[in-house]
């Protein structure tokens, strides 16, 4: 054993990483934000099978889901709403002007994903209205070889699941292709889901100028019990289909790099609160988000100049909400400076976004570091962010349940933070305080006991006070990589006397306490492990959940078994949705090169 422990003396070089996620490209020792990268090669060893369940192990990161595999989820961050952060992919902004619920109903799946990036604290600055409290962008991957997968799963609760993957490289393309099929009878009533995935990426002219293609498509068909109520009376059900079709390229010339695209963003929604009753009325909801964006960088003797806009017709045809449409458009500034023989960094920017339904509004900020050596940088940022109301908060009618509220005024904050990273070849640690003082914030709520449904309203100011930490090890045994990670997060909310009798999302829901830890480890040339622990405690209710997966590789055949939930904890991460107990899921996956 200690011939074993010696072997940790070695050390694993890290490859710096650049993050697309910012507006001006900058690899991530140089930001001076928070700024999580979760990279392909812990996908692959995770112990999850889709973006929600991996996103549970980031340190201020709520994923509160309806069901398993992804079905319904919900994502916070820093105890920010589910309204509040933005989701992109390959840097295309896939936000629902419907409402925030549809954030997640288009994930890539993992096989395609190179790595995530998640950046924390005010954002609309970097993207816009949506990025509140932060924001999340999805790299797809680039370089391929040509080789085929096929891979086959079968689990607790009837759930089967059989995916086909490609990918092609051919002379100055590269091209991707991704199908799946999941299903299960559900692990209570009324749970079971039908989930379809199509993936596609071709690049083009990859030695020249660059063109990118990406089209994503995902239909979701699953019973949804008291995903959105109470009442045992109901039975929930509810269909979606989401695609993403982009285009985009990046042309370099001397000391300037512009990189526009056009996109396409579609949702389609069908729910009813009566599966079974054909007479009860359903509610049908089809958004469209039509765009194009130009983003420039250009360097110069005083440093890196960011720049760009965007335009959007956004429209919504629903059977509740009525036929809405609106147009936005955005503008964007910053500039880097770096004094100090570039120890210290100062970026200010604004961003300027107009909504034809509620004008402009301005997101000046500025994030400032100073690198004291090779090894410790600290920084601090501050930045308005504002989001105007969905159309479900605006316009939804429910007798007895639900009522929106046209009157709303956007919602608005005020953030601010300070942080320090330290890095090493295989040691990473990092810290952050953080503060955001928020007004009109909007949830649904019921003023006394005698109001007969929730009414969007504007409340008022909520001030949020945080810290986290992360630490991860990299080391070698055996020459095999192993990893250990540990994540906390603490919130606070401050009420300021708020009167109301019952809130839907925003009040005594946050987490307070977040602990995750994440141990990845290889001791034979075939055979992977991974244990993923996390600690939730909310002002209602508190729980703690182990999930491990083991992975063996066999020349063309992988099989893995996960295992979640290992030891049987009875929790909730929304109210009135119990999630699963312990249960299995074994696979199989074939590669053809």
């Amino acid at each position: 054993m200690c011939n074993i422990l010696l072997a940790q003396n070695d050390t694993i070089k890290l490859k710096e990483v650049i993050i697309s996620s910012s507006r001006i490209d900058l690899p991530f020792s140089e930001n001076s934000r928070t700024i999580n990268i979760i990279s392909s090669k812990e996908i692959q060893r995770s112990a999850a099978t889709n973006v929600a369940d991996l996103l549970q192990q980031v340190a201020g990161i709520d994923v509160r889901r309806r069901g398993i595999d992804g079905m319904q989820s919900d994502l916070y961050i820093r105890g920010g709403s589910f309204e509040q952060t933005l989701i992109l992919i390959d840097g295309f902004k896939t936000e629902d002007p419907q409402t925030g619920h549809h954030t997640m109903n288009m994930m890539i799946p993992l096989e395609n994903i190179e790595r995530i990036e998640i950046v924390k604290g005010p954002a609309a600055r970097i993207f816009g209205q949506n990025a509140f409290s932060g924001a999340i962008n999805i790299v797809t991957k680039k370089n391929v070889k040509t080789q085929a997968t096929i891979k086959v799963a079968l689990g607790s609760f009837d759930r089967k699941s059989v995916s086909l993957s490609g990918t092609l490289k051919l002379g100055s393309s590269s091209h991707q292709v991704y199908a799946s099929n999941n299903t299960s009878d559900g692990y209570r009533e009324n749970t079971d889901f039908k989930n379809k995935n199509y993936f596609v990426k071709s690049s083009f002219n990859t030695d020249k100028l660059p063109i990118d293609l990406i089209a994503s498509y995902g239909n979701r068909k699953f019973g949804a019990n008291n995903f959105y109520t109470n009442n045992p009376d109901f039975n929930e059900y509810e269909e979606t289909a989401t695609s993403l079709v982009g285009i985009s390229t990046e042309i370099n010339k001397n000391n300037l790099r512009i990189k526009p695209k056009i996109f396409w963003k579609r949702n389609q929604d069908k729910f009813t609160l009566k599966r079974e009753d054909a007479s009860f009325p359903e509610n049908h909801n089809t958004s469209n988000k039509i765009g194009a964006e130009i983003n420039a960088s250009y360097l110069s003797k005083i440093g890196i100049t960011g720049f760009g806009i965007e335009v959007a017709k956004i429209t919504l045809s629903s059977n509740n909400l009525g036929d809405q449409n609106r147009t936005q458009f955005s503008a964007f500034l910053e500039q880097r400076f770096t004094k100090l023989g570039n120890k210290l960094d100062i970026t200010p920017g604004v961003s300027l976004n107009y909504f034809s339904d509620f004008k402009f509004h301005a997101f000046p900020g500025i994030d400032i570091g100073y690198k004291i050596n090779g090894q410790i940088k600290i920084y601090g940022n501050l930045g308005y962010s504002y989001r105007v109301p969905t159309y479900t908060e605006l316009y939804i009618n429910i007798p007895n349940l639900l009522s929106g509220n046209s009157e709303l005024k956007p919602e608005k904050s005020w953030a601010q933070e300070v942080g320090m990273k330290y890095n090493t070849d295989n040691f990473a640690f990092s810290t952050a305080l953080f503060r955001r003082e928020a007004s009109d914030l909007i949830d649904y709520v019921k003023a006394t006991t005698d109001s007969p449904f929730y009414l969007a309203q504007n409340l008022r100011k909520i001030t949020t006070t945080g810290f986290e930490a992360s630490a991860s090890y990299q080391f070698l045994i055996n020459a095999h990589d192993q990893s250990f990670k540990l994540n906390y997060t603490f919130l606070e909310d401050d009420y300021n006397n708020i009167a109301v009798f019952k809130s839907r999302y925003l009040i005594n829901t946050s987490i307070k306490h977040h602990f995750t830890a994440t141990l990845d480890t290889k001791f034979l040339a075939f055979l992977e492990q991974s244990i993923s622990y996390r600690f939730v405690e909310r002002p209602t209710n508190s729980y703690h959940v182990m999930d491990a997966k083991v992975t063996g590789q066999f020349k063309s055949i992988t099989l893995y078994a996960l295992f979640n939930n290992i030891f049987d904890a009875a929790y909730s991460e929304k109210e009135f949705v119990p999630m699963p107990k312990a249960n299995v899921v074994f696979g199989l996956s074939y590669l053809i090169e």
